[in-house]
């Protein structure tokens, strides 16, 4: 996969390092140049001091040089001297007969220095020619490696330290600013990241850098797109369950007609019981879907928000529910407090009834269901216990998925809790579950935050 840090970071760090490395060098050169030449001139000036040490003699050259003067020229602490002098014809006048043969230098007085080896060892030569009366003589001096060595050692490994560090820190600023650079690409995946899946809205170009502002735009493009294909959809979805809700009122009608018409015969009454259960499913079904419709975040309108007695909707809600809790002998309890919510009345009675039936299907024969009330100065609760299996902590929040069921065996469309989360969500409230009483079943609770507008009411 391609990443844009790691070619950025290569296209930064790469020439960079070339860079630094193509100063290192010329800098190295630059401070072992002048001290090579500071010794070659030293050398130099060694066998300049030779020269008022020569005379000519009767068409020969003599050279007066005592032996404490030679000990002198000799005298260094790190390397060996060497030195000769010889006429034009090649003899050794005076100094060190295995002294390696002179170069010829480019002009008169004029030294030249070069490389060589004298017993096994490399050396540095000076060789000057100059003229004694009407004789030429040439004179070299040679001096050990070992000096100069040390002297170049050390300017490498400083160098190599010093150039080692710019090195690390030129990366380390290249890697910052390449982060910093992109900090704003992070953020903006980590906003998208943290959406939920039917957040559709417009990513803001608040704070946004220019150069992202076309991938801005496209993802709004696309999310507009979205936007729109899903509101069709749920407008769709909530035309048909409405259509639907009529025809199956008038079908569930005429088969409690039959029931009670057939009552007598077996075979007719068994078949409108399961005709009956069927198409009580399809109105389930159909009320679920339309509830679902309604609920969706992007349909809720705040304007329907009104000053709702949450206590008194559990109250409306409680007949149905007796009933289908007597049928698998389930203790229905309520603890009921006056509480108030500022809410959509319809959507709480489909939170209401969805948390209860969900409650009694997962509650086994015989179990409880408890359904509370309570407001405080800063909340307004309303919670439903059951004795179920529970809800295991892996599972807590893929059961508010549509179509998420923690057991296929119990009848229901996998819809109901989806419908609370979103209901939930319109009316900026927070669900919390939490295990039963003794860790046993599950308790839901749904957090309505406190209003300004119920306090002016009381």
């Amino acid at each position: 996969m391609h990443s844009i840090r790691i070619n950025l970071l290569k296209w930064l760090i790469a020439p960079l390092l070339l860079i630094n490395l193509a100063g290192a060098g010329l800098t190295y050169w630059l401070a072992w140049a002048p001290a090579q030449t500071a010794f070659d001139q030293s050398l130099a000036d060694a066998g300049w001091v030779l020269i008022p040490r020569l005379r000519e003699m009767q068409g020969d050259i003599l050279v007066d040089l005592p032996q404490q003067a030679e000990q002198v020229l000799r005298v260094d602490h790190f390397d060996a001297i060497y030195f000769v002098i010889r006429n034009a014809e090649g003899k050794t006048i005076a100094g060190d007969k295995d002294f390696p043969e002179l170069r010829q230098p480019d002009a008169l007085n004029d030294p030249l220095a070069y490389n060589g080896s004298m017993r096994g060892e490399p050396i540095r030569i000076i060789s000057l020619e100059t003229t004694i009366g009407s004789k030429s003589a040439f004179i070299g001096v040679a001096e050990t490696l070992r000096k100069r060595i040390h002297i170049q050692s050390t300017i490498f490994m400083t160098f190599l330290v010093l150039e080692s560090l710019l090195a690390l820190v030129s990366v380390a600023i290249a890697w910052f600013a390449v982060t910093k650079g992109l900090f704003p690409l992070n953020k903006m995946q980590a906003d998208l990241m943290s959406r939920n899946f039917d957040d559709l809205s417009a990513v803001k170009e608040d704070g946004i850098p220019l150069e992202l502002h076309p991938v801005i735009n496209a993802i709004n493009g696309l999310l507009d797109k979205a936007r729109t294909g899903a509101t069709a959809r749920q407008n769709f979805l909530a035309n048909v369950a409405h259509q639907l809700r009529t025809p199956l009122a008038g079908l569930k009608t005429q088969l409690e007609w039959l029931q009670q018409k057939y009552a007598s015969e077996q075979d007719t009454a068994h078949s409108a019981k399961l005709m009956m259960s069927s198409t009580e499913r399809m109105i389930r079904q159909t009320n679920q879907l339309l509830a679902l419709a309604r609920a969706e975040p992007s349909q809720f309108e705040k304007a329907r928000l009104e000053i709702v007695e949450l206590d008194k909707l559990v109250e409306d809600s409680i007949q149905h529910f007796v009933e289908e809790a007597d049928k698998k002998n389930i203790d229905l309890g309520f603890n009921l407090h006056p509480t108030k919510v500022m809410g959509d009345r319809f959507l709480l009675r489909d939170m209401i009834d969805n948390l209860i039936d969900n409650a009694i299907r997962y509650s086994p024969q015989n179990g409880t269901v408890t359904i509370g009330c309570v407001q405080n100065e800063e909340l307004s609760v309303l919670s439903v216990e059951d004795s179920g299996p529970g809800i295991a902590a892996s599972e807590r929040e893929l059961i508010f998925s549509r179509f998420y069921r923690l057991d296929d065996k119990i009848a229901g469309s996998g819809l109901g809790l989806a419908i609370v989360r979103n209901i939930a969500k319109d009316h900026g409230a927070e669900i919390v579950l939490q295990s039963g009483a003794g860790g046993k079943g599950t308790l839901f609770s749904v957090r309505f935050p406190f209003s300004a507008k119920i306090t002016s009411s009381v």
